[in-house]
């Protein structure tokens, strides 16, 4: 499925979760499973993730709490899209 990454968050919340857990959140297409969001994650941006809980919000979109495995840093991730 083309386009299951839509948009980084960047509320206090989800920087925080950067640095203290290694996560991005990203709000994701509503219908993408969370295998297509892992390659769609790891081939975007190079790094390996190490596990993703999804949830949906009551206005129809679908956040994805993306942590990364030891050797990738969110922290990178969030200077590429220019969150930190």
């Amino acid at each position: 499925m083309p386009g299951v990454l839509k948009y980084p968050l960047s509320t206090e919340k989800a920087i925080g979760l950067v640095t203290r857990g290694n996560t991005i959140v990203y709000i994701v297409d509503h219908r993408s499973a969370k295998s297509a969001i892992k390659g769609e994650f790891e081939r975007v941006f190079n790094v390996k993730v190490q596990d993703i809980r999804t949830e949906n919000t009551p206005n129809n979109r679908k956040k994805a709490y993306i942590k990364l495995a030891k050797g990738s840093s969110a922290e990178e991730v969030a200077k590429k899209l220019k969150l930190v």
